[in-house]
Formats: C-alpha cells, sequence, structure tokens
C-alpha cells in the first residue's frame, strides 16, 4: 500500500511530459509551448513549500492521519485539473495537486520507517520507497501518453480518483502505526519564509532575460526577495522552538551533503525526461505513447540497478559515484544522439544508462538520511530530502525550459511555438540545437553532483535521546 502510494504521487509529477503536445493543441495552440514547463514547475513548487511543514506535521501529529490528509488533497487537485479549461487554469490546479503530492511521497517514507520491526535498518524501506519512485518517474511518460493519444489526456487526471480511494480505505484499515501525543508548535512563518525564497528562484529562472531583462526592476527585485526571504528562514529557524528545517539536520555534514546531491539530481533529471519527450514528439514525430515507451529503457535500467545494488551492497560512496558517472555519461551521450539523422536506438541506449545511474542515486540518499538522522527527527528530515529535490525539480524544469526557449529565440529570432518548429526546417534546427544545450547543461549539474557524492559516507544511526524521544502510546487504526 505505502509503495504504491509513492508511485502515485510521483508517477503525477511527469505524467504529463508525454502528452504535452495534444494538451498545448487543446488549451492554447498558439503560446502554450512557451508554458509547458510550468506544468511541471508549479507542482513541483507546491510540493516544495508544503513539504516543511508536512514534516512538522508528522512529528506532532503523527505519519498516518497527515498521510491520509495530502492523499486526499492530492485527489481534490487531480479531478480540478481534469476540468480545466486553459494553460492557466491547469498550472494553478497542477499546484494544488503538488501541495497534495508533497506529502504523498514524503510522508509515506516516514510510515514505512515506522512500520519497520525494531532494531531493523529504518532506511532500508526508504531505499525501496526510493525505487519504486524511480519506476513512477519514468512509467509516467508512457501512461500520460495512452491517455493522450486516444484523446482523452483529461483522464491522466482523473484516474487518480479511484486508485486514491483505494489509497485511503486502505490506510484508514490496514496500516497500524502508534499514535504521537506529543504537542508542538508549527513554525509557520519558517515555511512562508521557505515558500518566498523557493517562488522567487524559480520566478527568475523562468523570467530573466526572457519576459525581462537581468538588469531589469522586476528581476532585481525578485533577486532581491530571494535574498531577504533565504537571510529571514536561517534567522528564523536559528530561533524558533521548532523549525521546519533544524539547523542540527543542516549541520550534519552526511545529511547537508546528502540533500544537497538530491538537489542536483532532482534538477538534471527532472529536465532530461521532460526535454526528451518534448523532442521525441516535435523533432522526430513520435506519438505520445510511443514517447513515454522511451522511457521503459530508463525503468529498466533503474530496476536493474537497484537489485544489483541490493545484492551487492556497495558502500555509499562507491554507490553514489558510479551512479552520478553512468548519468553524466548518459546525458552527455543524448547531446551527441539528438541529431535528426542519429538511430533512436541510441537514444535508448542512452536511457538504459541513465537508468542505471540514477538507480544507485534515488533510493541511497533517503537511507543515508534516515540512517543519520536522530529518531525524533526522522518526519522532518525525511521530507527535507524530499524538499530539496522538489526544489531542484522545479527550478530544474524552468531554468532548462528556459534555457530552450532563449536559444531558440536567439538562434530563430521570433518565439518559439510547435507551429513555426513543424513548418520550417531552419526553425527546427534552431529547436534541436536548443535541446543539446539543455542537456550540456544537465550534464554539467550532474558532474557538480558527483563532486558532493565523493564527499559521502555510510553514517552511523544515532541512538535515540530519551530526552528528545516523543512518548507514543500504541492504539488501533
Amino acid at each position: 500500500m505505502c509503495l504504491f502510494t509513492i508511485v502515485l504521487a510521483i508517477l503525477d509529477q511527469n505524467i504529463v511530459s508525454s502528452a504535452i503536445v495534444p494538451i498545448v493543441r487543446d488549451l492554447d495552440p498558439v503560446h502554450g509551448v512557451e508554458h509547458v514547463a510550468w506544468l511541471v514547475a508549479a507542482f513541483a513548487l507546491a510540493a516544495t513549500v508544503v513539504l516543511p511543514l508536512y514534516g512538522r506535521l508528522t512529528d506532532a501529529f503523527g505519519a498516518k492521519p497527515v498521510w491520509l490528509t495530502a492523499v486526499g488533497i492530492f485527489l481534490v487537485g487531480s479531478v480540478l485539473c481534469g476540468a480545466a479549461q486553459s494553460m492557466g487554469q491547469l498550472i494553478a490546479f497542477r499546484a494544488i495537486q503538488g501541495a497534495g503530492a508533497g506529502g504523498l511521497m514524503s510522508v509515506t517514507m516516514v510510515v514505512i520507517a515506522n512500520l519497520a520491526e525494531p532494531g531493523a535498518n529504518r532506511g532500508r524501506g526508504g531505499g525501496m520507497g526510493g525505487l519504486f519512485a524511480g519506476v513512477g518517474m519514468a512509467i509516467g511518460p508512457f501512461i500520460g501518453g495512452l491517455f493522450a493519444d486516444h484523446d482523452n489526456w483529461r483522464g491522466i487526471f482523473y484516474v487518480n480518483v479511484p486508485l486514491g480511494l483505494v489509497v485511503i480505505f486502505g490506510g484508514l484499515f490496514a496500516i497500524r502505526i502508534p499514535r504521537v501525543t506529543r504537542r508542538t508548535d508549527l513554525d509557520l512563518p519558517g515555511a512562508a519564509l521557505a515558500a518566498a525564497f523557493a517562488a522567487s528562484l524559480l520566478l527568475v529562472c523562468e523570467w530573466g532575460g526572457q519576459r525581462y531583462a537581468w538588469t531589469s526592476g522586476p528581476i532585481l527585485a525578485m533577486i532581491t526577495a530571494g535574498v531577504a526571504s533565504l537571510a529571514l528562514f536561517a534567522w528564523r529557524e536559528s530561533v524558533a522552538a521548532h523549525p521546519v528545517l533544524p539547523p542540527s539536520l543542516l549541520r550534519d555534514r552526511t545529511i547537508r551533503n546528502s540533500y544537497i546531491v538530491q538537489l542536483l539530481i532532482g534538477a538534471a533529471m527532472i529536465g532530461a525526461m521532460l526535454h526528451l519527450m518534448l523532442y521525441l514528439q516535435v523533432a522526430r514525430g513520435v506519438s505520445a505513447s510511443d514517447s513515454g515507451l522511451y522511457l521503459a529503457f530508463m525503468a529498466a535500467g533503474l530496476t536493474a540497478s537497484g537489485m544489483l545494488g541490493e545484492r551487492l551492497r556497495l558502500a555509499t560512496r562507491p554507490a553514489l559515484l558510479v551512479g552520478t558517472a553512468c548519468a553524466a555519461a548518459a546525458i552527455g551521450g543524448v547531446v551527441l544522439f539528438v541529431h535528426l539523422g542519429t538511430s533512436l536506438w541510441a537514444i535508448r541506449g542512452a536511457l538504459v544508462l541513465l537508468g542505471i545511474g540514477f538507480g544507485q542515486l534515488i533510493g541511497r540518499l533517503i537511507m543515508v538520511v534516515q540512517d543519520a538522522a536522530p529518531a525524533h527527527q526522522l518526519g522532518v528530515a525525511t521530507t527535507g530530502i524530499r524538499f530539496f529535490q522538489s526544489m531542484g525539480t522545479a527550478v530544474g524544469a524552468a531554468l532548462l525550459g528556459s534555457i530552450l526557449s532563449r536559444v531558440y529565440e536567439a538562434r530563430s529570432g521570433g518565439a518559439m511555438s510547435s507551429a513555426a518548429i513543424a513548418a520550417h526546417p531552419e526553425a527546427m534546427n534552431d529547436f534541436v540545437v536548443g535541446i543539446e544545450v539543455v542537456f550540456a547543461v544537465a550534464g554539467a549539474v550532474v558532474l557538480l553532483a558527483m563532486l558532493f557524492a565523493a564527499r559521502l559516507r555510510d553514517a552511523a544511526r544515532p541512538a535515540p535521546s530519551s530526552e528528545s524521544e516523543p512518548k507514543a502510546e500504541p492504539v488501533a487504526a
């Protein structure tokens, strides 16, 4: 049940990537291509904003009620997305959906950890959850493509309703975990400042140099707001009684570096997947469902890598170095393979290698953080790593999408549109060059992640403190 919930949450993060063309054609055929990155960015930004609150709510009230509430919010957002009548509405409703999905992934990890037997390695469950999350990332575009090819892209959202109801009823009656009785104050100012920083950063990445000049008043104002909100957030977390992101976690070298690696990998992974789907459909004429099938090769590599990693039991540092090296090589290969005359089997091979790389990264980082975090901060530490992954996803989608638009406009002199690209060979070439630049930047991000991964080691599990450990009384769910 828990692993199914993880797949449901991650699947919807990028399920729209293979349905981009039908959605744009239906809702905004003129300017829709310029806003496709926001379909992912809005979802990821909303998840990023609420993740710190989910962590604190979980530590305060227990994982189960917070988890079920997140599922409910996710289902409301899904229904609204299916009913959207414009790109603006769909982006807004994707934000509501993301607010629920942020809890689905992170709080589910805490549920899994709480269900583990006493004395067991609680990070192992997180590792399996990370592996299933990766599979959800890979199969999402295929499922979205199936609906899109049958002129029913709205079905990719409506299908969540029966699946989510199964999760709710299963959670109510099948999952039994202790109920936390500790009271705590929510750091709402801290959460608001984190949201302000994330929103400012995302808007600067999206608008800077495109809608507004880098030296214009709006961009400088957003940069100032972002820096100020980050500084205030750091101050607030240092004085708050119950911070949403405790500074003690960031002082831990293992947790801090894990967060940075997750941030960078989140940005590179979503950027690669989103723009590969766009390239296949726009430049190579691949249908929505067939483009989604390409990610089955990535899913195969990811699953094989995760299973092999469980058998080999590689230490943290070698596993992360292998993972980042494979991912960087695969993304670099795509840069060479996206030329129109290149065999698509070369891209499929690169996706297998990309899956092998990510398979060593996704679950491993969650395991490292959960094993390094104190028991009484398990919830906020787990949602912390999801916070940084979602931040990377949101910024990566917006930044790489903005890079594609800027490269295209600089070469062609006009705004990017699917009609112009399809009608003019020169525009198509400009689009492909933009895709190459996007993947080159994504590869550089993965190489940067490798530098931080080299600093990680296996963490010893800290012993729970009798003073900080919350009292809990087992009750039936």
